[in-house]
This record gives C-alpha cells, sequence and structure tokens, in this order.
C-alpha cells in the first residue's frame, strides 16, 4: 500500500512538473501559455486587381506590376480559420470574396505613337466577381528558429510568415453592350471557343483551380487578437478571366451556332475595334502569359487555446 501511494505521488508530480515545463515553454505572459496546437479565427478587408490582357499602362505588355493599373483596384473581404502548431507552421482554411475589372479606354491618353494605341483601338472591357475557398500553409520562419532555442524571454509579438497553398475560385467575364446593359462573355464565345466545326480552341470554365502564394505580418495586440497584413497573388491555368486570350473570330461562324439576340450580342462583343484595323485571325491577346489576380488584405483575428498559468 506505501509502495503504491508513492508511486502515485511520483506520477502526480511528475505530471505537474510536466505542465508547469510546458507552460514554461509554450509561455505567452506571466499570466498565459501557449499550447502546441493553437486555433485562430478571423475576417479580412483588402483590395483586389488582376493582371490580364486589357488595359495596363502605355508601352509594350509588361509583367506584373509593371503593367499594373491602379484605378481599377477594387474592393475584397473574406474570412478564415487556422490550425498553428507552436506558433511556427500553420494550416488554413479561407473564403474570399471580391471583384476585377479593367479596360482598354485606361490608355485613351496615350500618345497615338505609342504601341499601347493598338490596345486602346481594340476597345475592350470587362468585369467579374471572384468567389474563393483557398487551403493554404503558413510558415513562420522567426518562430521555427525560436523553437531550436532555449526561450529567456517572451517570445515576440510580430511574426513575419511565407504561404502557399491551393484554392478552387469562380469568375463570370461581363461587359457592357452599346445600349449599356452588361452581359456575360464566356456564353458568347467571342473567339469562337467551343467551335469544333471552325477552330481548335475550347470554352473555358468558370470555376477553376489556382495556386495562391503570398507572405505576411502577424502581431499580436493582445492574448486575444491578432492583426496581419498580407498580399497574396493567385497563379491561374487560365487566360480568361478577362475573356481575351488569342485572336479575332471569324463573324460568319456564329449564325451556324446562335440566334436572335445571342447572336446580335456575340457579333457585337467580339470585335469592338473603334477604327477597324484588324481583321479575323489578327491578334485580339496574347496567349503566352496566364491571367492572374492578387490582394492585399488586413486581417483581424481571434486566437483561441490559451490556457492561464494560475
Amino acid at each position: 500500500m506505501k509502495r503504491t501511494f508513492c508511486l502515485l505521488t511520483l506520477c502526480v508530480a511528475l505530471l505537474a512538473y510536466s505542465k508547469n515545463a510546458t507552460a514554461q515553454y509554450y509561455f505567452y505572459d506571466d499570466d498565459y501559455y501557449d499550447n502546441p496546437i493553437m486555433f485562430e479565427v478571423g475576417g479580412s478587408l483588402g483590395a483586389m486587381n488582376c493582371l490580364t490582357d486589357i488595359g495596363g499602362r502605355k508601352g509594350i505588355g509588361k509583367k506584373f506590376v509593371k503593367d499594373l493599373n491602379l484605378g481599377k483596384t477594387q474592393f475584397t473581404g473574406g474570412a478564415f480559420f487556422a490550425v498553428t502548431y507552436k506558433n511556427a507552421v500553420a494550416l488554413r482554411l479561407e473564403y474570399a470574396f471580391g471583384k476585377i475589372t479593367a479596360s482598354d479606354n485606361v490608355l485613351s491618353s496615350v500618345d497615338v505613337k505609342d504601341i499601347a494605341r493598338m490596345r486602346y483601338n481594340r476597345n475592350t472591357e470587362f468585369r467579374s466577381n471572384i468567389s474563393e475557398f483557398s487551403l493554404t500553409t503558413e510558415i513562420h520562419p522567426l518562430f521555427i528558429f525560436i523553437n531550436y532555442q532555449e526561450r529567456e524571454s517572451d517570445p515576440p509579438r510580430y511574426s513575419p510568415y511565407l504561404l502557399a497553398g491551393v484554392g478552387y475560385f469562380s469568375f463570370n467575364p461581363q461587359a457592357r453592350l452599346k445600349n449599356g446593359n452588361w452581359v456575360d462573355l464566356q456564353p458568347l464565345s467571342t473567339e469562337g471557343q467551343g467551335f469544333s466545326k471552325y477552330t481548335d480552341v475550347k470554352s473555358y470554365k468558370l470555376q477553376q483551380i489556382n495556386f495562391p502564394v503570398g507572405l505576411g505580418i502577424k502581431y499580436e495586440l493582445s492574448r486575444m487578437f491578432n492583426i496581419r497584413g498580407e498580399f497574396m497573388y493567385r497563379v491561374t491555368n487560365t487566360d480568361y478571366l478577362d475573356d481575351v486570350s488569342t485572336v479575332y473570330s471569324d463573324p460568319s461562324w456564329y449564325s451556324d451556332y446562335f440566334t436572335g439576340t445571342k447572336l446580335a450580342n456575340a457579333l457585337e462583343m467580339r470585335d469592338r475595334q473603334i477604327t477597324y484595323i484588324t481583321g479575323p485571325g489578327g491578334k485580339r491577346g496574347s496567349p503566352k502569359q496566364k491571367d492572374a489576380y492578387f490582394s492585399f488584405n488586413l486581417k483581424l483575428s481571434l486566437s483561441l487555446g490559451r490556457e492561464r498559468i494560475r
């Protein structure tokens, strides 16, 4: 009986020591400690923009921000839930929504000798709502380093991080008719997509996979609330976010597939040149580079999983 009592006492002591060691290793401050696995739930607000064939800046179309038109920036928002291990690695599930838009008429002030004048004369535009679910991994290098060191003070309240993952998003490019009404572009096959009798260009899907990559910084306002600043870029596998990619289609194709209002809308949307320069088969877009969209977000979140030491 005495041996059993001594064994139980030893077990209790070891458990108490283990809990205290955990509290010391994952401590947040003098009153709270972090469990190895923490949870975070929050929302975000920010700005969204895109890089497509339409619009841009003067000169030959350039890559990334060199061809970005900030005037077309739109609102974005969302919500997320994250599971974090030792504050160093996190798995995050997120829903985001927003809008992207671009227009060739932003180039109207470009000198007539500039090559961008051709894009202005093309006279295309689009808008599209974006809805996205993503699963991303966050890597916090500062805490990865700290976890291999002996802590002598409170961990830092800020943490820069990298993120990458996979997403599933929907889009639906639209443009305005001459009468001012907006019309969905994908069903109109503006470049002959899906016209198997005449072209091998396939119709594009309005729901696709993307690959979000980005970076951010997280700051703990208190033991419960965090704020983040984050940039996320979506790599896509489509060149049709804006419904522009290849060449001008032949107007004679459409009467074999469409009739009535749909036929009239398709013929209007396939070629909107201000001055007729390029005919069927002429360059309308560039399929060499896929379209992309990205966002800058501020995120406010609630931390769950901290426990009081005493």
